[in-house]
């Protein structure tokens, strides 16, 4: 749930607050445009921050996690994502390190239920977990002049894509060419706001979202977890997988994918007439009864409609006639998600 003193400060700037999600300031379709176009900040309230500490934290990650941890370098950043033993994501999430220690960047819906999770795992390791949520505040920035906006409000610049730099309690992410997040103390948060709003607009989440979208970056919410193999979501082609490390929680399935080439569903950008959600099915007319995808993230387009990645068997891409399990919503485009 959203810290209370940063859902008050939000609410007197502008922001319209519904069910613990910020959902716009005030102009949504506005904001949408410029998310596409122009300089932006939003609060990236559906997400929660999972530390892990302790003297076997490398390890513990390493041999529970699908990506490399060994070799995450101090100030880099990794797409990574923990499974089941059947090789299904139970989550994703960014990784990065903070000192000796370790944290995830998580769907804030599944944070909770993934740390105890984890925890039945740690047994006699010198680990401990701990949901960082409530004493921090997560910004995204993105747009032209998003480095400037960090250099006015005393933030230092990451030079490389997926790289960090530390601050004073705590860490800016370059995601991409434009697209930064800041984990800030919640204590500093308000103030940082204000700095980075002298160059950035302000929108809403879902702005956010679709930004995420557009770069063909899923997240696994509560809405997917356990549906599909990271490969199914591009996990292996953004760094998330690591193919040369040793066993861990469903490796050995994923590993038969890919070197097998089972895998006949795929990371698709789509767009629909009207809204759709996260976890809704996909059908195509030659197999009416059995679902041939799902929705994995969507957000209002800026051009009206909504935009989704969703994750399709590749043969019934090309029928050209996909359907969603809802009334009144046409699929108008689907497309392949770029490696």
């Amino acid at each position: 749930m959203m810290n209370l003193s940063w859902q008050e400060f939000l609410g007197s700037t502008g922001a319209r607050i519904d069910n613990g999600m910020v959902e716009n300031f005030g102009d949504l379709a506005a904001e949408l445009v410029s998310a596409r176009e122009a300089t932006i900040m939003s609060p990236l309230v559906h997400l929660g921050l999972l530390e892990c500490s302790g003297a076997d934290a490398q390890t513990f990650l390493h041999n529970q996690l699908t990506s490399d941890v060994n070799h995450l370098p101090s100030e880099a950043v990794q797409y990574s994502a923990w499974c089941t033993a059947k090789g299904r994501m139970q989550a994703s999430f960014l990784l990065y390190r903070d000192g000796p220690a370790y944290r995830g960047l998580f769907s804030a819906g599944l944070l909770a239920g993934i740390q105890k999770r984890l925890q039945m795992f740690v047994l006699r390791s010198k680990v401990l977990l701990t949901d960082l949520s409530g004493s921090h505040e997560f910004i995204g920035l993105s747009g032209p002049q998003a480095e400037l906006a960090l250099g006015n409000a005393g933030l230092p610049r990451p030079s490389r894509l997926l790289e960090t730099r530390a601050v004073t309690g705590g860490t800016v992410i370059r995601l991409d060419q434009t697209r930064f997040v800041i984990v800030a103390g919640s204590e500093s948060a308000a103030d940082l706001w204000r700095k980075l709003a002298e160059n950035a607009r302000p929108v809403g989440t879902p702005a956010w979202q679709w930004l995420d979208i557009e770069a063909g970056i899923p997240l696994i919410t509560e809405a997917t977890k356990e549906e599909f193999v990271p490969q199914m979501a591009n996990f292996d082609k953004i760094g998330g997988v690591s193919f040369h490390k040793g066993c861990y929680p469903g490796q050995e399935i994923v590993a038969r994918a890919q070197y097998l080439g089972k895998i006949k569903r795929h990371l698709y950008r789509i767009h629909a007439t009207s809204a759709v959600t996260a976890g809704m099915s996909i059908f195509a007319p030659e197999s009416p009864e059995h679902p041939c995808g799902m929705i994995a993230n969507a957000a209002p387009a800026p051009g009206g409609g909504y935009d989704a990645l969703a994750v399709i068997q590749e043969s019934f891409v090309e029928s050209g006639d996909l359907r969603l399990d809802a009334p009144n919503v046409r699929i108008v485009t689907v497309e392949p998600v770029s490696d």
